[in-house]
């Protein structure tokens, strides 16, 4: 006994009958990926200057403390939160990166 099949419109190849079908599919494949690499790194790029602080320290804060003040400060430095405890651990420690200048009378007091 043979079994039916019912097909409702045209009938699409879901999977690609031919090999040169499986290199047109993984060149397309390829050229989306590259595409979605070469957006990724353009976007993730560090300038020069970046770079070179980065390569000069093993680490990229110079401790927990100089992470913590990093992560609770914005890059622009506008608004920054500093406390007499930071400004001597950053003198100790010496930290490196983008420097905050604040006036004396911004130093939060311990």
């Amino acid at each position: 006994m043979e079994g039916f099949r019912i097909m409702v419109g045209a009938e699409v190849p879901i999977y690609p009958t031919s090999s040169q079908e499986v290199t047109v599919m993984r060149s397309k494949i390829a050229t989306v990926a590259a595409l979605i690499g070469v957006a990724f790194l353009s976007g993730a790029c560090a300038t020069s200057e970046q770079w070179a602080e980065w390569r000069a320290h093993t680490t990229h804060f110079a401790s927990g403390e100089h992470g913590s003040f990093s992560l609770s400060n914005n890059m622009q430095g506008s608004n920054p939160k500093v406390t007499r405890l930071d400004v001597e651990n950053s003198r100790t420690q010496n930290w490196w990166g983008k420097n905050i200048t604040v006036e004396p009378g911004q130093v939060i007091q311990n």
